[in-house]
């Protein structure tokens, strides 16, 4: 690697040297290295490159398609290492394809096994937030409707809230998603809106509707937190504080 000196600054490739500004502003040249994309498609030595592409390149689909499907949700209860995150737990899922050869092994077929589904179960959007140190008290999901229920819920003891807000809003999602065809449907609850003060309630979060379709169902739990002012509530942070957790997947 070598700098350039002088009044002329160059930036792109000629031949074999590229021409770059470096993080310290100063003028770099460098020979081009790395192996080209057409040996990389072509040399048997670069097979098992090719086909470790092609997994992560369906694990990723599979990972847009759930962010895809629950997009309304997630913008509520989102982190920048999301996507990095589902694609971790996705390919642990992908590599229990025991019955597709190497190189077409699929998150579909993973996660139709049992440890697929639980290595899904509980993941939170937001890492920042997650359910498990938010929701201080058991809640019960019914998987025939998407209904989450919590009983005898006091939100000033059982919820851990930031110390500016006032309310808290719960909700739930039930969503059917095919992924072999991309093809999704999402229903919603009502949300459920309460003081964070020490009144005792029992709410049930229920989807509108049962969601329709072939596919495997997603349950999301959803948890919000307000401040109100002068009668209007008002979003904390961009939803820094929010939980969204996946509460279970099934066939």
């Amino acid at each position: 690697m070598a700098k350039l000196k002088g009044i002329l600054k160059i930036e792109g490739t000629l031949g074999d040297i590229t021409f770059y500004k470096g993080k310290d502003g100063d003028y770099v040249a460098k020979t081009k290295s790395g192996v080209s994309k057409k040996r990389i498609e072509k040399d048997p030595a670069f097979a098992r490159t090719r086909e470790n592409g092609s997994e992560f390149g369906s694990v990723a689909h599979s990972g847009k398609l759930i962010r895809l499907g629950s997009s309304v949700l997630i913008n509520k209860a989102k982190e920048p290492t999301l996507n990095n995150r589902l694609v971790q737990i996705l390919t642990k899922v992908k590599n229990l394809d025991v019955i597709s050869i190497r190189g077409s092994r699929q998150v579909a077929i993973g996660l139709a096994t049992a440890e697929g589904k639980a290595f899904l179960k509980g993941y939170d959007f937001n890492s920042k937030s997650v359910l498990g140190a938010v929701l201080r008290c058991p809640y019960v999901l019914d998987t025939a409707t998407g209904s989450v229920s919590l009983t005898d819920f006091m939100p000033v003891d059982m919820v851990q809230h930031p110390t500016n807000s006032t309310h808290v809003t719960l909700a739930t999602g039930f969503m059917c998603l095919d992924l072999a065809t991309g093809i999704y449907q999402m229903t919603y609850s009502d949300s459920v809106n309460l003081k964070l003060d020490i009144a005792i309630s029992s709410p049930v979060m229920r989807p509108n509707d049962v969601p329709s379709g072939d596919g495997f169902k997603f349950y999301f739990f959803l948890i919000e937190f307000f401040q109100e002012v002068n009668g209007v509530q008002y979003a904390l942070n961009n939803g820094i504080y929010n939980v969204l957790n996946l509460l279970e997947v099934a066939d």
